[in-house]
């Protein structure tokens, strides 16, 4: 399972990031720039052809791309093919463009989602269009309360409750109801989690917490929901323009809660914290994995936007400044800002990454392993 998790973690992360570098590639080309390079993965260099007056390069650590535009640095302003030398729209639409390629790359997993059939939570008082296929309804996990017997037991977001001491379980009311006939008494619960079943030996707590139950979960009925192969992309766009809304709120509540001073940590996860959640979801199944990816593709083009040195939004920043102003910005200034920038970044990947460690007991994992 290891190094089936290392190798879907390294697949979705190289296809984010080189789909955001070959929107920088296209537009900048169709701009007219000299585009020295676009490499898949980052050197050493393995392998490259030059076509064009670009070097296409296969790279050995293939967490994603890069383009070398030249005067993206701000430098050789005299050559008619430089980023520099480029209008303000031109260069807007390249500095864009991986923030519109990474949505995109979301809108069309949805909609392959949309016509295969994506995990959904059905509730009664929700009412699905009168074209939607529903299909492999079951009772599942939404969430375990920390140091619950479920949670102690391993069950997980996303698994399906199939038996409880034997008894098949098809209803909300019917895995409530016979949790509580259990009350006190060890009982083997069978679960299923993508295309594994196992067996879960928990005692329902007789006198839980308020607000938990005897288990410690929140269940849910979860079907698979499709469309018929005519309204896939428009619901795959509706899905990704609401997926869209709904990170925004969450990266603004984030931000809030910084200058509120709350504890923010639990939030955050770095590299470590998405190859954890890559490991669980390919352990749910592909379609999990696909609204992974999505959700992973919308995040990366929110965070590119923020206007911040070194992403492609403090670009655009600086971009507006000097529009404002009427005249170019000084180019050691922009590369000084964006230096302290990604210096700034690179400081706060190590601290979630630390803290990623702490979060999913990494090192304790790895000393299980020996």
């Amino acid at each position: 399972m290891i190094l089936l998790t290392i190798a879907v973690f390294i697949a979705v992360l190289g296809l984010l990031v080189f789909v955001h570098e070959l929107g920088h590639f296209i537009m900048a080309k169709r701009a007219g720039m000299r585009v020295d390079e676009f490499g898949f993965g980052f050197p050493p260099r393995l392998f490259s052809i030059r076509k064009g007056g670009t070097t296409y390069s296969i790279n050995a650590i293939p967490l994603g791309g890069f383009v070398k535009i030249l005067g993206e640095d701000g430098s050789e302003i005299s050559d008619p093919q430089s980023f520099a030398n480029k209008s303000h729209w031109q260069r807007f639409s390249v500095l864009v463009a991986g923030v519109t390629m990474n949505v995109i790359l979301a809108w069309v997993l949805m909609s392959i989602g949309m016509g295969v059939g994506l995990p959904t939570v059905l509730d009664e008082n929700d009412q699905l269009p009168r074209s939607a296929i529903v299909r492999n309804s079951s009772v599942g996990v939404l969430e375990t309360a920390p140091q619950s017997p479920a949670a102690l037991a391993g069950l997980k977001a996303g698994d399906v409750i199939v038996e409880i001491g034997g008894e098949a379980i098809s209803s909300i009311q019917e895995a409530q109801a016979v949790t509580r006939s259990h009350a006190g008494t060890p009982t083997v619960y069978t679960i299923r989690r993508g295309s594994a079943t196992f067996d879960a030996n928990i005692t329902p707590r007789v006198n839980p917490p308020e607000g938990e139950g005897s288990l410690g979960i929140a269940l849910g009925e979860i079907a698979l929901v499709s469309y018929p192969w005519y309204e896939v992309v428009w619901r795959g766009l509706l899905y990704t323009v609401n997926l869209l809304l709904y990170t925004l709120s969450a990266f603004w509540s984030l931000i809030v809660g910084v200058f509120q001073g709350a504890d923010v940590g639990a939030a955050l996860s770095g590299p470590v914290g998405i190859a954890v959640l890559t490991r669980d979801v390919t352990r749910l199944g592909f379609i999990y994995l696909l609204q992974f990816t999505a959700l992973l593709s919308i995040n990366l083009a929110i965070i590119n936007i923020i206007p911040f040195p070194a992403l492609d939004g403090g670009r655009i920043l600086f971009l507006a400044i000097e529009k404002i102003r009427g005249k170019k910005m000084n180019p050691k200034a922009e590369v000084w800002a964006n230096t302290v920038g990604f210096m700034f970044l690179l400081l706060l990947m190590v601290g979630v990454t630390v803290h990623d460690f702490d979060k999913f007991n990494i090192i304790g994992r790895v000393r299980n392993l020996f």
